[in-house]
């Protein structure tokens, strides 16, 4: 059974003191600590009677004397050392450190944040020549290639997303005719809701959302894959045996995703038309079969080429952004989650602002 450290408050010569019974230890001090804080006034500490004592204790003594301008009586040569010791490292420094004012508060936080970006952006860049030197060993090895690698993140990156990203396009092509047929409705122009769905969906919100569904589903798992054997120390292992894990783990998932954007892309916005065909079967009267020929008449090739030129540079960012942040983590498991969320983010933002660029760099050159 536990033994507590126990007191009482008796009359002395020069006024009440404090005896101290039982040990005087980490695992038995709570009760007293709590009790001392109640006394308002105190002669002395008499702590003869305590049984054992160690540092927690001896600070437990020294607050409680210090607070009440009470002198320690009956101190074993023990004892003496750490309340000695205790003294020797209290500080009368404030526990919370003031508060900036708000103009430096948001100066500190902007600056942090700016410098935090800049060094990202470094080393993001460092991690895309690092890919490239593996890129160009593997080209001067190709025996080294990690085929079997390649092809199994062809399956997950590509084949595995059909169904999703496919039911997705679907909607969103019906989304975009009805809400374009209501709003050109008010103009009489109907017609030209197909132009409106051929054009957005090989033009910008094919290959987008699906460079945003990748980024949630392969992006992530990069991230956590590569995260979660950096902790378990796989990746170290990797190097010790003498195999490089951008050759191996890397390479793989981005050439993947560069690739398999593109027909995923297009796929994306094939559907994205045929919703929208079969949306204004129903709600415009225009046949299924009319809808889908008149896309070839209205929607020019320039649109289906600024689509694949974009998939797989997204690809890449999306690629690019998982496989970084998974490199870059360490110490505990909080940080794969930390670091999937920060690969998710990162590679829509991205995109979403290259994407942005593409555009006036395509009307520029006259593919508007």
């Amino acid at each position: 059974m536990r033994e507590w450290a126990e007191f009482d408050l008796q009359e002395g010569e020069g006024g009440p003191v404090l005896v101290v019974t039982g040990p005087l230890t980490v695992s038995s001090i709570a009760p007293l600590d709590y009790r001392l804080r109640e006394i308002d006034s105190l002669h002395a500490i008499d702590i003869s009677g305590a049984t054992n004592i160690d540092t927690v204790g001896a600070w437990v003594v020294m607050r409680a004397s210090t607070d009440l301008d009470a002198r320690i009586e009956g101190a074993s040569d023990k004892a003496k050392r750490l309340l000695d010791t205790v003294e020797s490292c209290s500080s009368s420094a404030d526990i919370t450190p003031p508060r900036l004012n708000l103009v430096e508060r948001v100066t500190s936080s902007v600056g942090e944040r700016m410098f935090g970006w800049a060094g990202g952006v470094v080393g993001v860049v460092d991690f895309l020549g690092a890919t490239m030197l593996a890129l160009g060993s593997i080209i001067r090895h190709p025996r080294r290639f990690p085929m079997t690698a390649l092809v199994r993140q062809f399956e997950l990156v590509g084949v595995s997303a059909l169904g999703i990203i496919g039911l997705m396009s679907f909607l969103i092509g019906i989304v975009i005719a009805q809400q374009g047929a209501v709003q050109l409705a008010q103009f009489g122009a109907e017609i030209y809701t197909i132009n409106l769905t051929g054009r957005l969906a090989f033009r910008e919100l094919g290959v987008l959302m699906t460079a945003i569904m990748v980024a949630g589903r392969s992006g992530s798992a990069f991230a956590a894959q590569i995260g979660t054997m950096k902790l378990t120390e796989e990746v170290d292992a990797m190097r010790v045996i003498g195999v490089s894990p951008m050759e191996r783990l890397i390479a793989p998932r981005i050439l993947a995703a560069v690739l398999m954007m593109i027909p995923l892309g297009f796929f994306a916005s094939v559907l994205a038309i045929v919703g929208g065909a079969f949306i204004a079967n129903f709600a415009l009267d225009i046949p299924f079969f009319t809808f889908l020929q008149r896309i070839r008449e209205v929607v020019p090739l320039t649109d289906v080429w600024v689509g694949l030129v974009k998939a797989p540079v997204f690809g890449l960012i999306v690629g690019l952004a998982g496989c970084y942040q998974g490199m870059q983590v360490s110490g505990n498991a909080e940080e794969v989650g930390k670091r999937t969320t920060m690969a998710v983010v990162q590679a829509i933002f991205a995109v979403i602002v290259l994407d942005a660029f593409f555009a006036i760099f395509f009307t520029e050159i006259g593919w508007g």
